[in-house]
């Protein structure tokens, strides 16, 4: 079985799937993420124009960042990334296996997008000193 998510921009949005089948099935909910992001893109074009320039904005999922924190580094999950690209416009494309590492432009914060979720679920609330 592949590990790659791919979704071409120039589909069309799918039609309401069944909660198992849009968070349970193959992808995940990836793909549902990513088409979520493409709707916030219509109805928020700031929030879009934001990502198209390399910020990572907080969205529903753990990965964005509002400002500069102590510890420069984070963890991110792979919904955040499909959100993320969908409101950008692109094509789905996720490798479920690997982690990618992607740089805020206006904070300069790293966050590394991860499929382990233990990385970045913390039941303590995280410091931003």
């Amino acid at each position: 079985m592949s590990s790659i998510v791919h979704r071409p921009i120039h589909l069309a949005l799918r039609p309401a799937l069944t909660w198992i089948d849009t968070w349970q099935g193959p992808d995940n909910g990836l793909i549902r993420c990513w088409e979520i992001g493409r709707e916030r893109a219509v109805k928020h074009p700031d929030i879009a124009r934001r990502c198209l320039a390399g910020e990572l904005p907080v969205l529903g999922w753990k990965g964005g960042v509002e400002r500069t924190l102590k510890k420069r580094e984070k963890f991110g999950s792979l919904k955040y990334l499909a959100q993320w690209q969908g409101l950008r416009g692109e094509d789905l494309q996720i490798d479920t296996s690997a982690e990618l590492t992607l740089s805020c432009s206006r904070t300069g914060m790293v966050v590394t997008f991860t499929p382990d979720q233990s990385k970045y679920y913390n039941p303590q609330v995280e410091i931003e000193d």
